[in-house]
C-alpha cells in the first residue's frame, strides 16, 4: 500500500508541474496578446502566416488577438488578416507585407509605418468629425481624417502608390522637401524615392487597377469566410463527380 501510495504521489506531482506549465504559458499568452487596450489593433479576421515580432522572433496570430504599439506585423506569402481599432477604424495587411503599429507611442494620430507590402485603411470618423491619422512608407507620409484607401510600397526603392476609394488623402514626400499634393476618390499617386512629388502625376483613371484589387479582396474574404462564401454567395466545394455530381447536358437522339 505505501509504495502504491508513492506511485500515486509521483502522479499527482506529475500533473500539478503539467498544470503549473500550462499555467505559466498562459500566462505569457495574456502578457503578449491582451484581451483589453484602448491604444490597441484587434484581429477580426485572419488567413494564412501572419505574426508579430517579440524579441526579434515570431509570434503566431489569431482571430481575437491584440496587436499592441510598436509592434512588428509579418505577413507570409499566403498571410491576410483584418484588424480594427478602438475608434472603429480597420486596416488590412496584405501578403509578404511588413508594417509597424503605432510606432509612435506618443501621438496616436501615427497609425501605421509600412516598409514593405499593401495595406488597405478605413478611417472611421469619429461622430461625423475628422479623425486625423497618419500612414508612413519609407518614400511618402500620407494624412487623412476619414476615408478609405490603399497603400503599397516595394522593397526594391521604396516606391510607394496610393489610391483613394472613399474621401481624400495628403500625400507628403518623407525624402524631399515641397508641397502636399491630395489625392481624391478614384485618383493613384506613384510617390518616388528619387522623385520630388511636384514632378509625380496624379492618375485620375485607375479603374484597371481598382478592378485587380478588388479581385484580390475578394479572394482573401473568401478565403477567411466559414462557409467558402462571401455576401451571401456560396462557392461550391462539393464533389463533381459519381452520384452527387450535376446533371450533365441531355444525350443526342438516336441517329435515324
Amino acid at each position: 500500500m505505501k509504495r502504491s501510495g508513492t506511485i500515486v504521489g509521483g502522479g499527482v506531482h506529475k500533473w500539478l508541474g503539467a498544470l503549473l506549465m500550462l499555467a505559466a504559458a498562459g500566462t505569457c499568452s495574456a502578457q503578449l496578446f491582451p484581451k483589453s487596450s484602448d491604444d490597441a489593433a484587434k484581429v477580426v479576421s485572419l488567413t494564412g502566416e501572419v505574426s508579430v515580432l517579440r524579441d526579434s522572433q515570431p509570434w503566431s496570430l489569431n482571430v481575437g488577438d491584440l496587436v499592441q504599439t510598436q509592434q512588428v506585423i509579418l505577413t507570409g506569402p499566403d498571410g491576410y488578416a483584418k484588424f480594427q481599432t478602438f475608434d472603429g477604424s480597420s486596416f488590412e495587411v496584405y501578403p509578404s507585407s511588413n508594417v509597424i503599429f503605432r510606432k509612435n507611442p506618443g501621438s496616436l494620430q501615427d497609425l501605421l509605418d509600412l516598409f514593405v507590402g499593401r495595406v488597405k485603411i478605413h478611417i472611421q470618423r469619429l461622430g461625423g468629425q475628422p479623425n486625423p491619422n497618419r500612414i508612413m512608407t519609407p518614400t511618402a507620409v500620407i494624412s487623412v481624417r476619414g476615408t478609405t484607401f490603399d497603400v503599397s510600397t516595394n522593397d526594391d526603392d521604396g516606391t510607394t502608390i496610393v489610391s483613394v476609394e472613399e474621401g481624400s488623402v495628403e500625400v507628403r514626400h518623407a525624402l524631399k522637401p515641397g508641397a502636399a499634393k491630395v489625392v481624391n476618390a478614384g485618383e493613384s499617386l506613384h510617390v518616388y524615392r528619387d522623385q520630388p512629388l511636384a514632378q509625380s502625376v496624379i492618375d485620375k483613371n485607375e479603374l484597371i487597377h481598382r478592378i485587380l484589387r478588388g479581385l484580390e479582396d475578394a479572394a482573401y474574404r473568401i478565403a477567411i469566410s466559414p462557409h467558402g462564401g462571401i455576401g451571401g454567395i456560396t462557392v461550391p466545394t462539393g464533389p463533381t463527380t459519381g452520384d452527387h455530381a450535376p446533371p450533365g447536358p441531355p444525350s443526342a437522339p438516336p441517329p435515324p
